[in-house]
């Protein structure tokens, strides 16, 4: 009877996935690399492969946490798993990092993310993408735009000749924008008679139309903003076109962003990455860690901080007999203090 090989790690279909904006995210490949074939990770050792191969399986946004992970991956435990996460990350594979990001309708919050890389990345690499946010592109060399020119040729080029000044025009013709928004207050009489203006007062509020143009608003929406909610009697139509038309200007929109480098969706997208320590967590700037590791963990692991107790020095001769009088001279002592207290016990 065939049984399951209880080694075997569960199908990443049976991987919890993590809460909205947490979890794995996968880096993006270098332009112009080939197509991805399988992952070799035959350069790590057996724990750390055998980890780093089901990583990579796993989707986008699925949970990366310790706990998780040791729950899916029978062969070890948490402790193991954290010191493999560790090695992938020294190993260039792995980062760990924070950010703010929209999560819900509840407005943006803190997120925390592992971002995964299948080809092993510097120090350097890490800390462009993750202090850009976009994959770092390679150096190119642009030509000089304009090359400081030879002079030990003499130049034959001839005297350059004036030319004569052209004569500025009367006006400047007006914009197209400048036109449109004249046109319609021209015309926001006929919609409203308390609201008729002359042709001067068009020219001189047509500036104050241009930014609601340039923002998107219409021509009804700009005639309703203008022309609702009036009072029974308009004094000054123009000061009052005005102030309504400085008072409720829409909002500018925000420039749309550029597509994620490492796929993520826009509004999942942190607008600015904080790198963390893989080991402790501790946040910082991306140039603070070396192989995903701060100071700190990086001066524990190569046992700068936990020290091995030292031999004591050797004794001298003298000393050494000292210190073997002073010893016998104890136990004579002791051995004395028993002997009168096993004499003083025995009845007379």
């Amino acid at each position: 009877m065939a049984c399951e090989n209880s080694n075997a790690a569960l199908p990443t279909s049976a991987h919890p996935t993590a809460n909205p904006g947490y979890g794995k995210r996968t880096v993006p490949a270098e332009p112009g690399a080939a197509s991805p074939g399988p992952a070799d990770f035959s350069h790590l050792p057996a724990r750390e492969a055998y980890i780093a191969e089901f990583i990579d399986r796993l989707p986008d946004g699925a949970a990366m946490d310790i706990k998780s992970l040791a729950k899916v991956l029978p062969l070890y435990g948490q402790q193991a798993v954290r010191s493999a996460l560790s090695a992938l990350s020294r190993a260039g594979h792995l980062h760990r990092a924070r950010g703010l990001a929209a999560t819900g309708e509840s407005g943006p919050r803190w997120v925390f993310r592992t971002y995964w890389s299948r080809t092993a990345r510097d120090d350097a690499w890490w800390a462009a993408f993750l202090g850009a946010g976009e994959t770092p592109a390679a150096s190119s060399s642009v030509a000089p735009v304009n090359p400081t020119p030879d002079h030990t040729t003499p130049s034959t080029d001839a005297p350059a000749v004036p030319t004569p000044a052209t004569p500025p025009s009367a006006a400047p013709a007006p914009t197209e924008p400048h036109t449109t928004a004249y046109h319609l207050l021209a015309r926001l009489g006929s919609h409203e008679p308390r609201l008729a203006l002359s042709a001067a007062d068009c020219e001189a509020l047509a500036d104050l139309v241009i930014p609601w143009l340039e923002r998107g608003a219409s021509t009804v929406s700009l005639v309703q903003a203008l022309t609702t909610g009036l009072p029974d009697t308009v004094h000054a139509p123009r000061g009052f076109v005005a102030r309504r038309l400085r008072d409720k200007l829409p909002p500018q929109a925000l420039p749309t962003p550029a597509p994620a480098a490492s796929g993520e969706a826009l509004s999942d997208r942190p607008g600015r990455l904080m790198p963390e320590c893989t080991e402790c967590g501790v946040p910082g700037r991306p140039a603070a860690f070396v192989g995903g590791l701060c100071r700190g963990c990086r001066t524990t692991e190569q046992g700068t901080l936990k020290a091995e107790p030292q031999a004591a020095p050797p004794l001298s001769h003298q000393s050494a007999v000292t210190l073997a009088r002073n010893a016998l001279a104890g136990r004579d002592r002791r051995q004395s203090a028993k002997s009168g207290s096993i004499a003083a016990g025995q009845p007379s």
